[in-house]
């Protein structure tokens, strides 16, 4: 089981990337409830191995593109997101002081804690793109303008996935020309 839980966390985060055209240096926030992967409801069913596959599918494509992982917490530490101290510096994000665990932070932010370098907590991003995996509700860490991107896979294990890019404001007016994107 865990086994296809990697390979359909591989099969939609390529997939995703793909379609958004992340890019080098670019951020994607990842909310994961390992719950609802295993057929249970959010926060009901934490687990860990479950979390570990998807992680296990996701992080490696990443890393290989140089895109950076911000993995969102559960409700119980605000949705705070896990990341690579170097990214949330860089970027400039108020880094706080937490410890995601399984059931304060959620099972896929507590590996992705346990897997990253120098791994730091920080309250909010403008994420480029994002994978909800459960209905964790991302969208608050993606930057402005969120479009929607539509997969061929909807769920990774049991759980209902959706997945958002990011793109700049259009304004002006009808005069206004734009980028095609």
């Amino acid at each position: 089981m865990y086994e296809e839980l990697t390979n359909q966390a591989r099969e939609v985060i390529t997939e995703l990337l793909e379609a958004s055209g992340l890019k080098a240096g670019q951020l994607l926030v990842v909310g994961c409830s390992s719950s609802e992967i295993v057929g249970a409801h959010i926060g009901k069913g934490s687990s860990l191995d479950a979390a570990k596959a998807v992680f296990a599918g996701i992080y490696p494509v990443l890393q290989e593109r140089g895109i950076a992982l911000a993995a969102q917490c559960c409700e119980h530490l605000n949705r705070a997101l896990i990341m690579e101290r170097e990214v949330a510096e860089k970027r400039g994000y108020e880094i706080v002081n937490v410890v995601p665990q399984i059931h304060a932070g959620g099972s896929f932010a507590t590996t992705a804690y346990g897997a990253f370098q120098d791994p730091v907590a920080v309250e909010e991003i403008q994420a480029d793109a994002g994978l909800d995996i459960g209905g964790t509700l991302i969208g608050m860490h993606l930057k402005r303008v969120a479009v929607p991107v539509r997969l061929s896979r909807t769920q990774i294990g049991q759980a209902l996935i959706l997945c958002a890019r990011t793109r700049p404001k259009y304004i002006g007016g009808g005069r206004a020309h734009y980028l095609d994107m």
